[in-house]
């Protein structure tokens, strides 16, 4: 029985690299593009219409950024996988896509790579790009040291937690993405975002990264 293709959505806002990609992904028959765009503001619409296994966005668009159709379709669709594929290896853009709850961020010099990270991505995997993988650890010490600005110690950052809140930033320090926090806690993933939603509000911190770094040093 032949394997069904995995189904994607892509929206870029250069013509070329849609079809570019449409025609590599499609290649060997084991990806279908289900559709795609140059808005982001089709996002929404085209996710509810096709369902797509993965949206591959663009990060850096005219009127309606990667970042911002990417928590537009999660808000109503906390269990899309989404992977930006994007020219910029900018720190704030992948701590940003990662801390929505994006499965991946790759570089669009990575394109080998890219029907394997989509079929990881459709799994539950988190997939990041050659170039930015290496970066984790830079991005923590980054975002120890905005911690520290923030004066976000130990004490006060549990204390202004309400027990869920708490029991979602220990997930987050060991490392879960949204779809297994809300596995472990018996909920569902837009619960989940408002937690940690809340997390930040409260705290002052910035990301899931800062949050990470405030439970641990929390935990000392």
């Amino acid at each position: 029985m032949t394997e069904s293709p995995l189904t994607v959505v892509m929206i870029d806002d250069d013509p070329f690299i849609l079809e570019s990609l449409t025609t590599i992904l499609q290649a060997n028959g084991r990806v279908q593009v289900a559709a795609v765009s140059t808005s982001g503001a089709d996002a929404l619409a085209l996710y509810r219409r096709f369902r797509p296994q993965v949206l591959l966005l663009d990060i850096r668009m005219s009127l309606v950024s990667g970042l911002a159709a990417a928590e537009e379709v999660l808000a109503a669709f906390p269990q899309a996988n989404i992977v930006f594929l994007t020219t910029f290896a900018d720190d704030d853009y992948l701590v940003r896509a990662l801390a929505l709850g994006a499965r991946g961020y790759l570089i669009k010099q990575d394109t080998a790579q890219l029907e394997q990270a989509l079929f990881a991505a459709a799994d539950g995997q988190t997939v990041l790009g050659q170039e930015v993988s290496g970066r984790v650890g830079q991005l923590m010490a980054k975002g120890r040291a905005r911690t520290q600005q923030a004066g976000c110690d130990a004490s006060s950052f549990g204390a202004q937690l309400s027990q869920r809140e708490r029991e979602a930033a220990r997930l987050i320090a060991e490392g879960l993405d949204n779809r297994e926090i809300a596995q472990a806690l018996y909920l569902s993933e837009g619960t989940v975002r408002n937690y940690i939603s809340a997390i930040l509000q409260k705290t002052g911190l910035r990301d899931r990264t800062q949050i990470a770094i405030a439970w641990w040093r929390g935990s000392r």
